[in-house]
């Protein structure tokens, strides 16, 4: 069984060498940007019609699957494959649960209101991300980190 996503997804030859450290760390904060301003522009657009909360369960998990894809093509310099993919999540369910229980407290114990809660509850849970997602983007077949 082929394990790439996209038969037409540039081979790992194809792709430039592993970033250094300090580059992945830097294209991950600019992804993470796009992925924050896209999950927080979903959030923002679903709330009209969701619960809070609902809106930001749909808009983190659209975002994720956005964030996999540039990652894996700008950070990482890898090809998508679907192990990867399926192991992605992991990279975010620290980041969800933190940011989860944090739109929670800002909204339902601080009263602090739902429009710029998911933004205050995501920043600590940035450098978890970080290493969890090198560590599931750069291992296995091919790709050591």
């Amino acid at each position: 069984m082929h394990t790439a996503m996209n038969a037409a997804a540039p081979s790992e030859a194809d792709l430039a060498p592993t970033r250094p450290l300090s580059g992945q760390i830097l294209v991950f904060a600019v992804v993470g940007v796009v992925n924050t301003l896209t999950y927080y522009g979903l959030y923002l657009l679903f709330l009209l019609r969701l619960p809070y909360l609902a809106a930001h369960i749909l808009a983190f998990t659209l975002s994720m699957i956005g964030s996999f894809f540039l990652n894996a093509r700008f950070t990482y310099r890898i090809r998508p494959t679907w192990r990867k993919f399926l192991l992605f999540p992991l990279t975010n369910a620290t980041n969800f649960v933190i940011t989860t229980a944090g739109v929670y407290v800002i909204v339902d114990i601080l009263h602090a209101g739902n429009r710029f809660a998911p933004l205050l509850a995501s920043g600590a849970a940035i450098p978890v991300t970080f290493v969890v997602s090198r560590l599931i983007m750069l291992r296995g077949p091919g790709r050591e980190a």
